[in-house]
């Protein structure tokens, strides 16, 4: 099969190209390579498939209209993955237009110019926080959604919408995977578990958000990809799929496994908590587990020893802060 990949240089999106080389499909990546983070490090993330015959890498932004209508009437595509989004909660209470523009108009423009194009086929990338501060733990795909906490979880609900517009206007076939925090190797430079384990091993001090009893449910990037590979061999309809590891771990304690896997004790700057972050994630994934034979593997303690090991392998390399 042939796929396009929007945000296909990025952590997941370049992780789901790997594992689709690998398995005899052709990708073509669209990436803006904004400024978000440096842009050296998806370049990076995608060196070693720019060699491969079947990967095709497309410099630009989901938003140009005119470039996606021409681009997608030359080049058939069996499926869209839809990664490109501005990511980060915090980053978009203070820029929530600019989140709304790329996450909501991007989604738009894109889903239009499929139409036009007659490529009916979607997976996208929601997140789990549309849940906001649920109070039913875990959280199911049932729950009600209509009260997210920040703009980007607001642009994301918002997103899902517009794919649901389009299942039932054009009879897209759409998945909206609600990711919960993923991690693991290639992870963006500044999420929690990427940001501590440098911090701990340069022996800085790390920024503790409230008393630490905030709980994640962090999923390793290996089991991501499985969801989003199964999402693919299972589309049809739409569907609102959670993908997460099913565990939680406290900000404390996930704190505590970093010290012990680099064997260095963490300097901690406590600080208030902050707007639009929410007390709890949790994935209930009997859904994924039933219709995407989703079954995570890889328990936190397992997932921090291999992150960590490539960072170490990583730590010299000046493209990664």
């Amino acid at each position: 099969m042939k796929f396009l990949i929007t945000g296909g240089a990025g952590f997941i999106g370049s992780s789901v190209t790997d594992k689709l080389l690998e398995t005899g499909n052709s990708v073509i990546c669209l990436d803006s390579f904004d400024d978000f983070y440096n842009p050296s490090i998806k370049r990076e993330n995608i060196r070693k498939a720019l060699q491969h015959k079947n990967y095709l890498l497309v410099e630009e932004d989901i938003r140009n209209k005119s470039f996606l209508e021409k681009f997608l009437s030359e080049n058939k595509v069996d499926a869209v993955i839809h990664l490109a989004a501005r990511a980060g909660v915090r980053p978009s209470i203070a820029n929530p237009e600019l989140y709304y523009d790329v996450n909501l108009n991007g989604t738009l423009v894109l889903l239009e110019e499929m139409r036009k194009a007659n490529i009916t086929k979607m997976i996208f990338a929601s997140s789990s926080s549309v849940y906001g501060n649920n109070e039913k733990v875990p959280f199911s795909e049932d729950d009600n959604v209509d009260f997210p906490i920040s703009p980007y979880a607001a642009s994301k609900k918002s997103a899902e919408l517009l794919c649901h517009t389009y299942h039932h206007l054009y009879a897209f076939d759409i998945f909206c995977l609600r990711f919960f925090t993923v991690y693991g190797p290639r992870q963006r430079p500044e999420m929690a578990i990427h940001k501590f384990a440098r911090n701990i091993m340069s022996k800085k001090a790390i920024q503790m958000f409230g008393d630490g009893s905030s709980k994640r449910d962090y999923t390793y990037i290996d089991d991501i990809v499985s969801g989003v590979i199964g999402s693919v061999n299972n589309l049809k309809g739409y569907e609102i799929v959670n993908l997460g590891e099913s565990q939680t771990i406290s900000l404390a304690n996930l704190i505590t496994v970093l010290e012990k896997k680099i064997g260095t004790k963490a300097i901690i700057e406590k600080l208030p908590e902050q707007p639009g972050d929410v007390s709890v994630t949790n994935a209930d994934i009997s859904k994924a587990r039933r219709i995407l034979n989703y079954s995570p593997q890889t328990t936190i303690e397992e997932g921090i020893d291999k992150f960590v090991s490539w960072v170490l392998k990583k730590k010299t390399d000046t493209l990664v802060p």
